[in-house]
């Protein structure tokens, strides 16, 4: 391991990356400890952890996004969440518009901008709007718990209305997410893996301190009497982490080799038949960690929206439906979890460019005719390995929610060993590495999977 680290290093181009991602996200660490000003964020502190009780729910979940931000009102208080809301949106909106998607296709670097740039607003509109309502929340706490605002901002009113502090309160952390989203952007240009996954995978990494203090409260051990916590429970829960771990390593590697073969190849100045072992991967979880990041953000977004809107009638009941860990949350996350995967499969996966590159390079699939029968065969063989990838990535998602609502544990410690947060903990942590790896292999330097390449070989 140090021996591949000392290569990493040898690598300027690399180094360079690596040193640019760990700066900027060392920036977006910092500003989880600026408060939007005329908050005390202790105060806010205080109240967030009467509000999110024993139990598990939204604001619990929005702060393990945020990596602490939310609970302190903090500038990145709402994250990257109104960035992912509005990718989600300009998504399902590009496989509604045949016209964009025609002028995608014709033009990628264009439309590829095009929708960066709608994104890019829709992001600003999202987080105004989810900004007001987490002003109205906090001026009704700090109705019942004074203290949370400087008294001189609520003052500045007209009519009764403060427009004083919502409008410090929505340019601050409106400010905060595009700050946010900028970041996610560069890193993804200019440094690497995914800079959006890489914010949201350092804020759940920042809850673990908290997590072992909670544990270790929960175990108990100063005292004679039984804490809330068992080392039966423990192990539990260390097995599931495992479990996670390895599922999602083993779902996200696994791939289905379609093999190939060529009629006839050019070698040199000689024509000869084809053969070989040329094949088609076919990943079993094309999406990777993608559908657990959109389904989360979607189902965070309206609940959200409706416990910081108000508690009565309507949004009181929605905000119980849309709780972590109620059967309406768990069917519409598994629900969502599977729409998405296909989702974002039928968008990157194509196989009917597949099938029009492999009849131009004279390749077909042994049994499979050239042209329209191999892009059926293409789909169907996706389709079935889809399915299977995103039954599993849902399985693992909901399984340590089961099994925390039964064994009774924290909600920080079931939030950081729950599905969501450790899924996309592992997922993007494969992606980075990747990416290292094939900076490694373009260098001609041996990368981390040594010992899987052989056994491939």
């Amino acid at each position: 391991m140090i021996g591949t680290l000392k290569k990493i290093f040898s690598i300027p181009d690399l180094k360079q990356k690596i040193l640019f991602t760990l700066m900027m996200l060392a920036l977006c660490r910092l500003g989880r400890f600026i408060p939007v000003p005329g908050i005390n964020a202790e105060e806010a502190l205080k109240v967030f952890q009467s509000a999110t009780g024993g139990g598990q729910n939204l604001f619990q979940l929005m702060d393990v996004f945020s990596g602490g931000a939310f609970a302190q009102m903090t500038i990145f208080a709402l994250s990257v969440m109104p960035y992912i809301s509005a990718s989600i949106v300009m998504q399902l909106f590009m496989a509604l518009a045949p016209g964009f998607q025609r002028e995608v296709r014709e033009n990628p670097d264009a439309g590829r901008k095009k929708l960066t740039k709608w994104t890019r607003i829709l992001t600003v509109g999202l987080a105004m709007f989810q900004s007001a309502l987490v002003a109205k929340a906090v001026m009704g706490f700090n109705f019942a718990n004074p203290g949370i605002i400087v008294q001189e901002i609520t003052d500045v009113a007209v009519l009764g209305f403060p427009w004083l502090f919502f409008l410090i309160v929505m340019a601050t952390m409106t400010t905060g997410t595009v700050f946010l989203m900028w970041i996610g952007e560069q890193i993804t240009e200019k440094g690497i893996g995914n800079g959006i996954s890489l914010i949201i995978t350092i804020g759940i990494l920042s809850s673990l301190p908290s997590t072992i203090g909670a544990i270790m409260r929960g175990l108990n051990l100063e005292s004679q009497d039984v804490g809330q916590l068992t080392f039966t429970t423990l192990i539990v829960l260390a097995a599931i982490f495992i479990f996670i771990i390895v599922g999602t390593i083993l779902v996200t590697q696994a791939q289905r080799k379609i093999p190939l073969q060529y009629a006839r190849r050019v070698v040199g100045r000689r024509e000869v038949q084809g053969g070989g072992s040329a094949f088609i991967p076919l990943k079993l979880n094309y999406a990777g960690v993608m559908p657990v990041i959109f389904a989360s953000a979607l189902l965070m977004f309206p609940a959200t929206l409706a416990q910081l809107a108000g508690q009565s009638g309507f949004l009181k009941s929605l905000v119980g439906w849309l709780s972590p860990g109620s059967w309406v949350y768990t069917t519409f996350y598994v629900g969502l979890i599977l729409f998405f995967t296909y989702f974002w499969t039928a968008t990157q996966f194509h196989p009917e460019q597949i099938a029009s590159d492999m009849k131009k390079s004279g390749a077909f699939i042994p049994g499979v005719r050239q042209g329209k029968p191999t892009q059926n065969f293409l789909e169907f063989t996706m389709n079935r390995l889809t399915l299977a990838g995103a039954l599993f990535l849902a399985f693992i998602a909901i399984l340590p929610m089961l099994v925390s609502k039964f064994l009774g544990v924290d909600p920080r410690v079931s939030n950081f060993f729950g599905g969501t947060s450790l899924l996309i903990l592992v997922g993007v942590v494969l992606d980075t590495m990747k990416q290292i790896e094939s900076h490694l292999l373009m260098k001609r330097y041996d990368g981390y999977m040594k010992r899987g390449r052989k056994l491939a070989r």
